[in-house]
């Protein structure tokens, strides 16, 4: 029988969740729900001195507001709980000891000075300190000391951590789905602890016991974790347990140059790093996050997936229901992938325009009753009359807030360049043809319009400019004629009027 997908995301709580950890999330997302599966969330909070108040929560937000939850977690009990490190403490030392048992583990006694001293006369000879199969035998652990030796120092209280045992002269046959196979001289790998002198797991242990119990299937994750993965494949072996499938993610890149895309690259170039914002609970400093800098969650999940996937394929929109049906992880790329805060913003845009018009509606509407503002207009009218060059809500007001306020000042280069000493005449002229119009549509009005401009014999832009800076305030803005018929009649002629006796 196929075991069931169970994929888990395990962030540690030391502060706000990056963007490169949201999108960790999200390829967990896609492929669990692809496979029918489960999604665990599974705080990794072992470190107390490093643990952040509130970014558990702020974890549970994220996740929530890009519209994947996990299915299983802190709060969402599946039978595989508790879902926080720290409330699982009790389970490693049998797998430590176990290990030990089996001879794949030992207990080492070396203390600080010990090793610094090893490590500074390996490199006077030009050597690099490793604690492994080369040396072990040489150094105060139990492979060196006899039985009764050990066993004395441990019931004296003897400070120790307990080592894994790597294996020596093997070639180790590794495979991930998205680099494919690999292979490792295990002579290179050093032991690593996997106990600590405090009584503590380190990440190692418990990460592959928390997986093996949790019944994860697939083990989904960033390129920082690929050189432990050789140990994890040992951790398994010598425990006796199936290991799961591994995947290990590309980099998030900076938008210029090499290395690992940082919150200073964010202040830096000003866009966020993380997906909603967040307050330092000890400094108070702010970072700006996507949520609050008025982005869809829509197109930031559609950007995330971009980063490190292709689907092979011209289509670039993506709803998450489409992700979900065609994420591969054989299409996920080894090579990092550049954040490009520009695409960032036309997946927003995209996204943006997609929005069903009564949901922008009803944004608009909430702007406008904060700024006291009282309108017959049909907002309908005048959402789909800008909606095109809005990326953001916001934009919905900065790009029709002169429909709704005449403007009182008028722009000087435009002004100079459209206003002549014949210009006031041709207004008072054109006030006379808008006044007899019964039917104010855009159509109508345009066409009677620019029948006489061409009736005077007069190049358009001699009425359509200084018109547009009548109703505008500058030589931008949407259709003309789509102006007049939201603002009316009466307003399209007080607004020409009020530009005469200005001019």
């Amino acid at each position: 029988m196929t075991k069931k997908t169970r994929v888990r995301f395990a962030p540690s709580p030391t502060g706000p969740l990056h963007i490169g950890g949201v999108r960790t999330a999200l390829f967990n997302y896609l492929f669990t729900k692809k496979h029918n599966g489960t999604f665990v969330l599974r705080i990794e909070d072992t470190d107390q001195n490093r643990y952040v108040s509130g970014a558990e929560d702020y974890i549970t937000e994220a996740l929530d507001w890009c519209n994947i939850p996990f299915d299983e977690g802190p709060g969402k009990d599946g039978g595989f709980g508790p879902y926080r490190q720290s409330e699982r403490k009790h389970l490693y030392k049998q797998y430590a000891d176990q290990l030990i048992e089996n001879g794949h583990a030992y207990y080492a006694f070396d203390t600080s000075d010990e090793l610094n001293e090893h490590r500074t006369n390996d490199e006077a000879q030009g050597k690099t300190f490793i604690y492994n199969w080369h040396n072990r035998t040489k150094l105060n652990n139990s492979i060196s000391l006899s039985e009764n030796e050990t066993q004395q120092k441990i019931n004296s209280g003897d400070p120790y951590v307990i080592r894994f045992k790597c294996p020596q002269d093997e070639t180790l046959h590794l495979t991930d789905e998205v680099r494919g196979d690999m292979k490792i001289d295990t002579n290179v790998l050093d032991d690593k602890i996997l106990f600590k002198s405090d009584g503590m797991p380190t990440y190692h242990l418990a990460n592959i016991v928390d997986d093996h119990l949790m019944e994860i299937t697939h083990v989904i994750r960033g390129e920082e974790w690929l050189p432990s993965l050789a140990l994890h494949v040992l951790l398994y072996r010598s425990l006796g347990w199936e290991a799961p499938s591994f995947s290990h993610l590309p980099l998030i890149l900076k938008p210029v140059g090499k290395g690992k895309l940082s919150k200073r690259d964010g202040d830096k170039l000003g866009f966020p790093v993380f997906p909603l914002q967040w307050t330092d609970p000890k400094t108070n400093e702010i970072a700006s996050g996507y949520r609050e800098d008025g982005y869809l969650s829509e197109a930031v999940v559609n950007m995330l997936a971009f980063l490190g996937w292709n689907p092979g394929t011209e289509q670039e929109l993506f709803s998450l229901e489409e992700l979900i049906n065609e994420f591969d992880l054989s299409k996920v790329n080894k090579a990092g992938a550049k954040f490009d805060p520009e695409k960032t913003k036309w997946f927003q845009q995209q996204h943006f325009q997609q929005t069903n018009v009564s949901v922008h509606v009803e944004q608009l509407k909430e702007i406008i009753s904060e700024k006291n503002i009282t309108t017959t207009f049909n907002l309908i009218d005048v959402v789909n009359l800008i909606k095109e060059r809005a990326v953001f809500s916001k934009d919905l007001w900065d790009l029709s807030s002169f429909l709704f306020i005449a403007p009182s000042e008028y722009d000087e280069k435009a002004c100079k360049k459209a206003w002549k000493d014949d210009t006031s005449t041709l207004m008072h002229e054109l006030i006379r043809i808008i006044s007899d119009i019964t039917d104010f549509d855009s159509e109508n009005v345009s066409n009677i319009v620019k029948t006489w401009i061409k009736s005077k014999e007069i190049g358009f832009g001699k009425i359509m400019m200084p018109l547009r800076i009548a109703l505008v305030g500058s030589l931008q803005g949407p259709d003309l004629f789509d102006i007049t018929a939201i603002i009316g009649k009466k307003e399209t002629i007080k607004r020409i009027e009020s530009i005469i006796e200005k001019n």
